[in-house]
């Protein structure tokens, strides 16, 4: 498995679709020696390398409906519709206590996805060099613009590593894996759609202009990213786990009955490909 990836994609609240794949690899003991992810494929990631089977669901499903998980109350009082402090503080110290130990031990390479607020560039972080500072990073990967404020870090504004690079595969191929495991979180089928932003969005990113560039060329990116996944996955560099049916989970999603769907989705999904999987990793 020495040069195989497995690359994580976001997605807000749809990011229980990846948290449903990885709890089966775990119970298969399937771990791939490099993950990188953006966002919410970032915090899933991490749970993996840590060998927490069920932190995932806890954190994204049993605690959804907690006042200071997601609400509009979290809005009006921090201008953030995700309890950032809650998510990243609150839930890996107290709650849903995350494994540092086993995380910063583990022997496979973990790399989370960040945008550059400045320059529109994606930086990406590996925890061999910044084990003691990835909560805040992956923090800063899982901030979307309107809904958390900038992470600073190092003297660099940092937000939603899923704007500048949504499916980070090119990454991984950049780290030296030959082939990557690619788990998407919306339907084969799916585009990114050009969107309008509003005056709002830049006048107050105005200090931001790498920000407010990459959000105007992110479905550029996006669609063209998938479209070298698609093209990689018929030359057999790349195996692709996307949710075999549509589901209607948002990036902010508080249903319970919807994101439970979603995750037994991704654990079904897993399971149906198990085998290939299996024959994909071990295969030189």
């Amino acid at each position: 498995m020495k040069k195989t990836g497995l690359v994580l994609e976001g997605g807000g609240s749809r990011g229980v679709y990846t948290a449903g794949v990885l709890r089966y690899m775990m119970e298969h003991d399937l771990y791939i020696p490099y993950t990188i992810g953006v966002s919410a494929g970032a915090c899933n990631g991490s749970s993996y390398i840590a060998r927490q089977m069920d932190r995932n669901r806890q954190v994204n499903i049993d605690f959804v409906e907690h006042p200071d998980y997601l609400s509009l109350r979290n809005y009006i009082k921090k201008r953030q519709l995700f309890g950032m402090d809650f998510l990243f503080d609150t839930l890996p110290n107290q709650l849903a206590p995350f494994d540092y130990g086993t995380f910063n031990k583990a022997e496979e390479n973990f790399v989370a996805g960040v945008t550059d607020c400045m320059t529109g560039e994606a930086l990406y972080y590996n925890k061999s060099d910044y084990a003691d500072d990835m909560v805040t990073l992956l923090r800063a990967s899982s901030s979307l613009p309107l809904v958390a404020p900038v992470v600073e870090y190092e003297g660099r504004p940092l937000m939603d590593g899923g704007i500048a690079d949504p499916i980070p595969v090119r990454q991984s191929e950049r780290d030296g894996n030959k082939k990557n495991v690619v788990v998407l979180t919306k339907a084969r089928g799916y585009y990114k759609k050009p969107q309008s932003f509003s005056w709002y969005i830049r006048r107050k990113y105005r200090d931001y202009p790498g920000l407010l560039k990459a959000l105007d060329r992110r479905h550029e990116v996006y669609n063209d990213t998938l479209q070298y996944i698609f093209d990689e996955e018929k030359k057999g560099n790349v195996l692709v786990i996307s949710p075999s049916e549509e589901m209607k989970v948002g990036r902010v999603e508080r249903n319970k009955e919807k994101l439970t769907a979603l995750y037994n989705l991704g654990y079904e999904d897993a399971k149906n490909v198990i085998s290939p999987l299996k024959e994909f990793v071990a295969t030189p």
